[in-house]
Parts: C-alpha cells; structure tokens; sequence
C-alpha cells in the first residue's frame, strides 16, 4: 500500500454499508423466518444444547437469538441451522450476541460455492478482552486507536510507545496500540499501523459486514487477537475462542494467527514525525501453531476437551432430511 491514509477506503467501507442489499435470493417474509426459527429453537435436541451450557439463562440467550435475527435482515437470508451454531460457540463462551456490546458478532456472509448464505461467528475485541480477565492472569490489558499527532515516538524492540493525546492533530486514525501486564510482572504492547490494519483486513475477511460498520472495533479485535494468541497466557477457552474466530474470519480451520512485519521493517515515529513509511505485510503466513505450543493457565490436571457446542453444525439440523 501507499502512505497510509485509510480515510478514504473507511468512507467508502461506510457508504457501502449504507446501500441497500439487493438479494440474489427471495427471502421469506420476517414473521414466516422468525416462526422458523422458533420451530428450530423449540426443537428438544437443540434446547438441550443450549439448557447443558446456560443452565437457567437458556430462556433469556434463546430470547436474544430471536431478538437478533428479527431486528437484522441480513440475518434472515440465512440458512438457520448456520445463525443457531454461530450463537451456540457465543453461548458456549458465555458472550452476549448483541451487538452494540461488542463482545460477539452473529454476520452473514455469501457461501458463493455452495449457493446460500451462511452465517458466522465473530468475536469482538471487548470478547477478547472479557475472557482474558476471566483467566484471573491479567492484571491490566487495553487497546485504543491513535490519532494523527498522539503517536510521540513508538521503538518495536523495546516496545516503548510515547502516547500523547494533547498533541493530536486531527481525528484521521494512524494506527491501533494494544497493551497488557500480567499478575507475575509480564508486560507487552503493540502497535499496529493503520496500511497494515487495512491489508490484514483485505486479504483476510471474507465478510465486509463489520468492518463496513464498525472499522475501529474490527481494527482493534486484529490487533488484541494477535497480541493475546502470540504473547498472552491462554485457557482453553481463549484457544477456542481464537481458533473459531480466526476460521470463520478466512475460512480456512488451520488459519495461523497473522505476524507483523519483521522489526527491521517496522517503521519508527520519533519526534515531530508523525507518518512513517509504509510496512509491508508478510506475504506467507507463518504454520498454525500446535496445541502443545499454546500456553495454558495453571498446571494442574488434563487440559480439557473441545466442548461439544464447538462441533455444533449444520449436520446436526433437526429438520434436516
């Protein structure tokens, strides 16, 4: 990419987000696919599913689904099965799917393969962020844009970052910082410029849907996942979390958590310099780490298994023939 400036693609990714959607597909009426989808949610082998994770909450989380899918069209071109799953891993991490929160995201996308629109589970940085505090390991993590004139002075080997928001110059975003410290002392910050936010976002999304509505809270998702999924001690619900979101975000279920560039080509703002140059993306992503590389929190026991809410499918469609 050129000298980043991402003003324009944001514009472009709003006014995109404002057009109407034209379907390739008839959809049904919203009270004929809410009453599908009731019929789908009253079926006792999905309402077991939801009453073994939520317990007494599984009225209210059911109550949300419908809440969700009739206040969003775009949701009601889906296939169910796909929009009941995607809640089940939400539910499974116990993150609510509204989304003005900002924990989770229930989208839609266009399976161009297979001829129907399917929809994914997202997570959201607050999500992120929500299940590293639950570990008990973190005791402060953070993640903010930086405006044009914050960005003092930022070194990527000592990863000392000057943030000064007296100084900003204008609202245009530069780049994404996240920070954490763990309990024991550990601490790491990051920064991500914003040419490298939007080739991540390029290459690797394959539905628009929120980053045409919401850019900052996508942008800073990317950069919170890479920094707990690298650096962060993770229970094994953030590696769910993180391998779920990851494969849903590229489709691809051995998808590696995306580098930074190398340091040497990572640029440094000093001074009065307030742009750098651009910092290209790795171009070949680095192998899926194993199960054995991802730290755990604790020591005692067996990790656990995979919860069966993960492997919740289309194949598993009560009214399937």
């Amino acid at each position: 990419m050129t000298k980043a400036d991402t003003t324009a693609v944001r514009g472009k990714l709003q006014a995109k987000s404002q057009k109407p959607q034209v379907s390739k597909q008839q959809t049904a009426p919203e009270s004929s696919f809410l009453g599908v989808m009731r019929a789908y949610l009253n079926a006792p082998e999905i309402q077991s599913r939801f009453n073994s994770i939520l317990k007494a909450r599984a009225p209210q989380y059911v109550s949300s689904i419908l809440n969700l899918v009739g206040s969003d069209k775009s949701l009601q071109q889906c296939e169910p099965m796909s929009i009941i799953s995607s809640c089940m891993i939400a539910a499974t991490l116990d993150l609510p799917i509204n989304r003005n929160l900002g924990y989770a995201w229930i989208v839609p996308y266009r399976d161009k393969k297979n001829n129907r629109v399917m929809a994914t589970f997202q997570m959201g940085y607050k999500g992120y962020v929500q299940l590293a505090l639950r570990t008990g390991k973190y005791a402060k993590i953070n993640a903010l844009p930086i405006c044009e004139g914050e960005l003092v002075r930022w070194n990527p080997l000592t990863e000392e970052l000057v943030y000064d928001p007296s100084k900003r110059k204008s609202n245009r975003v530069i780049g994404y910082a996240g920070f954490f410290r763990l309990v024991n002392g550990f601490e790491k910050v990051v920064y991500w410029t914003a040419e490298q936010i939007e080739a991540h976002r390029q290459r690797f999304s394959k539905t628009g849907n929120v980053w045409e509505t919401d850019y900052d809270a996508m942008a800073l998702k990317t950069v919170v996942r890479n920094m707990l999924s690298r650096w962060g001690i993770l229970s094994v619900e953030m590696q769910e979390a993180v391998v779920r979101d990851v494969e849903e975000v590229t489709g691809d279920d051995a998808a590696p958590v995306i580098d930074l560039p190398p340091l040497d080509e990572t640029p440094d703002v000093s001074g009065d310099q307030q742009t750098s140059p651009e910092a290209p993306v790795d171009e070949t992503p680095e192998a899926p780490e194993t199960d054995e590389a991802a730290p755990e929190v604790g020591a005692e026991g067996e990790p656990e298994e995979t919860s069966e809410a993960f492997r919740f499918g289309l194949e598993d469609d009560p009214f399937a023939d």
